[in-house]
């Protein structure tokens, strides 16, 4: 247990980095699991519309991981790598 002030903000302050750490982590997760359920559907339709919605999840996933990059939950590099992934996904359908 922390004995002086400093430390026990530390220990506050780690909490509360976590919790945004872990915010921006599985929400990327979950839309990117989203992203991929949409993409198999639109391999089998090429339904305009179904690009659309994968445009926009798409944007929604490149603005989370841009801001956790900013926040420094991402390092540049895995940023981008997430990013490029999810491009090339969507362009080879």
């Amino acid at each position: 247990m922390a004995n002086n002030k400093s430390a026990k903000k530390r220990i506050l302050i780690a909490k509360r980095n976590n919790l945004q750490n872990r915010f921006y982590k599985s929400s990327v997760r979950t839309l990117t699991k989203k992203f991929l359920k949409d993409l198999e559907s639109y391999k089998g339709s090429q339904n305009i519309a179904d690009k659309e919605k994968l445009q926009i999840v798409l944007n929604s996933i490149y603005s989370l991981i841009d801001k956790g990059y900013k926040k420094n939950v991402y390092h540049k590099n895995t940023a981008a790598r997430k990013k490029a992934k999810l491009s090339a996904l969507l362009k080879a359908a």
